[in-house]
């Protein structure tokens, strides 16, 4: 039985692995590296967040963004974009050289089985773990309006559903959203050909400053301090103390998590995005129609006019809703029996990230509630991975049977196949 399974191959996956191997643990890391940015986001993408907040992270602090980049004659400094690509390249590189050794299966199931957890996978046999960290992304969690939820196939979209846009080259395209996402998908759009309108229920855009220099005068970066997500005091806290995020009452948390850092665009986006696309602002979706081939927007303004938008496709950049409900790869009465936090789907979390459920820990999105906005973000996997391992080691180190386990399935059988190899850490 191995130590830990880390589910899930993003940043915050291979981080955890990369803590949890350092520390001499038997792990298993079991997803396709990187997944969600070589899969789901178009050629022509930009990271949003600095190059020196969107390392991820190893033990010794090493393999940084930067590392990569400073081997290979590219850029990663302040103030300047980098390609998304780039940094899923550097993604795989730090999978290959700080992290075990990535198992690219595809995992089905995870259930309570005696003193632990039992793993399915769709491509091998079934392994069997004392603690399980689910590191599982956004991709489960992606959010279509309910308006859209009736269109036939090939009349609507989530902006996570597409790698190329030249497809729409020539066609009428409505982008829904107001925040990165949507922003830089109609811009991608506009600049491949396609003719595209954004439609937000927000009645303004807002867009992100221009850093300042890392560099200032004391006075001055003591009134707008950098953090990992952004500049100023409120979006240091969030970066710098999500320990102090999950001590405040759950409905804190929530609001929070609902409201901090809302939607937004980049700073270097403005001038190609406000050149090329026509918006519609303060226009709420209430029906879609397909009609024929094309697809009918039944509109309303604030003032409670109504508008009509017909367009051949619909992408909805409506971002992602973390609920346990959809994380269907977890056994249904384990999910149904853990504390979440308030009204929301998501788990309760203690200190070292663990559930309520004893040995089951979660990373990402679905901890947002419990630790504030920047688990949303690369740079909350550093902090995630030192607290969460150590959370495993405690829980690991408490001996003998996992206290509180309650096994609700059939009764325990014997894993197939190879035994668990011991997580280590690959040479460069």
């Amino acid at each position: 039985m191995d130590d830990l399974v880390v589910v899930g191959a993003g940043p915050y996956g291979l981080s955890i692995a990369a803590h949890a191997a350092g520390a001499g643990l038997d792990v298993r890391l079991l997803g396709r590296p990187m997944a969600s940015w070589r899969d789901h986001m178009p050629d022509g993408m930009y990271l949003k967040s600095e190059p020196w907040s969107s390392n991820l992270s190893a033990p010794d602090g090493g393999h940084t963004l930067a590392d990569y980049c400073a081997g290979r004659g590219l850029r990663a400094e302040h103030g300047t974009p980098l390609p998304i690509g780039t940094f899923s390249s550097y993604g795989m590189w730090f999978a290959r050289h700080a992290a075990p050794e990535v198992e690219e299966v595809t995992v089905t199931e995870v259930t309570p089985e005696g003193d632990g957890f039992r793993v399915r996978t769709a491509e091998g046999p079934q392994l069997l773990a004392r603690t399980v960290a689910l590191a599982v992304g956004v991709m489960p969690f992606v959010h279509l309006p309910e308006a859209l939820r009736g269109l036939p196939p090939g009349h609507c979209s989530h902006s996570s559903g597409h790698r190329d846009l030249v497809r729409f080259a020539g066609q009428e395209v409505a982008v829904l959203g107001a925040g990165q996402a949507a922003l830089e998908t109609a811009a991608l759009l506009a600049e491949q050909g396609a003719r595209p309108c954004l439609i937000a229920r927000r009645p303004r855009l807002n867009w992100n400053t221009v850093p300042q220099p890392l560099s200032r005068p004391a006075l001055r970066a003591l009134r707008d301090p950098h953090s990992g997500l952004g500049t100023g005091w409120r979006s240091w806290a969030w970066s710098e103390l999500p320990w102090a995020v999950r001590g405040l009452p759950a409905r804190s948390r929530e609001r929070i998590a609902a409201t901090a850092l809302g939607p937004a665009g980049a700073w270097w986006l403005r001038e190609r995005f406000e050149r090329r696309v026509p918006v519609l602002l303060g226009h709420e979706l209430h029906r879609a129609v397909a009609e024929g081939g094309r697809t009918r927007l039944d509109l309303t303004t604030r003032s409670g006019a109504p508008v009509v938008v017909d367009t051949a496709h619909v992408i909805a950049a409506t971002g992602f809703v973390p609920d346990l409900a959809r994380l269907e790869l977890l056994d249904a009465g384990l999910r149904s029996s853990l504390a979440t936090v308030g009204r929301t789907g998501t788990p309760e979390l203690g200190p070292g990230f663990e559930s309520s459920w004893p040995g089951l820990f979660f990373a990402g999105l679905l901890t947002a509630p419990s630790f504030g906005p920047s688990m949303r973000f690369v740079h909350g996997a550093g902090f995630t991975a030192g607290r969460l391992v150590r959370g495993v080691r405690k829980r690991l180190g408490a001996g003998g049977p996992l206290s509180g386990v309650r096994t609700i399935v059939a009764p325990r059988r014997a894993a197939a196949g190879s035994p668990g190899r011991r997580g280590r850490i690959c040479g460069e």
